[in-house]
């Protein structure tokens, strides 16, 4: 692994060529926030794709891109005279020292769950912070994402169940009611109910240490590897899915299943 040394090396000639990169070349020049802002997005996504599926190769290229856009956001910012990226760098390692009392002060945390609890009650102490447990949450995030950091961050202040296994009947509870729903024939509350079962399954997950959105992604590219392998047995029969029965696709789906290590 390099040394500090070269790492700030490293940094600098990136900084450099993004500099260069800026001046000289036109799609660069004519990049604006909001030009980048989709493809910024994109980047992002990439990488957890990256990170789900453990290609270093693709990680340490994904981080790459996403440092190029925290880069171009600082250059840009920098032309504009409001801040560049030693005050972005500054700024964070001010927070991490500000948050981490613990290493840099006289806090004890002995466990990641004391850490996290001190974390979000730092951030409500922060000037300029967020003014409510919640508020740090950004609306945009996908649904899934944001009711598991919803979740985190009321329990880190004490809302949550004390024992684990407590959230089970909540689960059968939102599950009868989704059941309700039906029978009723009522859309509007059955959406409601629905979602109030995926946030409890979401909170169950929580509960037990399990990150719902990495785990229902590996079960989606899971389902996708074994309908994938369904389709072409189905195609090397010289069948059609849509005419084959479901037991004949069943059947598939679970020679599919004895593929798998």
């Amino acid at each position: 692994m390099h040394s500090l040394e070269e790492k700030k090396e490293a940094f600098g000639n990136f900084l450099t060529v993004l500099d260069n990169l800026r001046e000289k070349c036109p799609w660069d020049a004519k990049q604006t926030n909001e030009s980048l802002r989709s493809n910024t997005i994109e980047e992002v996504y990439e990488l957890a794709d990256a990170l789900i599926k453990g290609d270093t190769a693709n990680i340490k290229k994904e981080l790459g891109d996403v440092l190029l856009h925290v880069g171009f956001y600082s250059k840009i910012a920098s032309e504009k005279d409001e801040f560049d990226i030693a005050d972005v760098c500054n700024s964070l390692t001010d927070k991490l020292i500000f948050r981490h009392p613990h290493i840099y002060g006289n806090v004890s945390a002995d466990s990641p769950e004391e850490v996290s609890k001190n974390w979000e009650q730092i951030k409500l102490k922060e000037k300029g912070g967020n003014k409510t447990v919640l508020a740090g949450v950004p609306e945009a995030l996908p649904a899934l994402i944001k009711s598991n950091r919803i979740q985190e961050k009321a329990a880190n202040v004490g809302f949550d169940w004390e024992e684990p296994s407590q959230v089970w009947d909540k689960v059968k509870e939102e599950t009868a009611e989704v059941e309700q729903e039906i029978k009723n024939c009522d859309i509007r509350k059955r959406e409601e109910e629905f979602g109030d079962l995926l946030f409890a399954v979401v909170n169950a997950a929580r509960l037990y240490g399990v990150n719902p959105e990495n785990a229902l992604e590996k079960t989606n590219r899971k389902f996708i590897r074994r309908f994938s392998y369904l389709e072409s047995k189905a195609k090397e029969a010289g069948k059609n899915l849509k005419d084959m029965s479901l037991n004949e696709m069943e059947a598939l789906w679970k020679e599919a299943k004895t593929t798998e290590g």
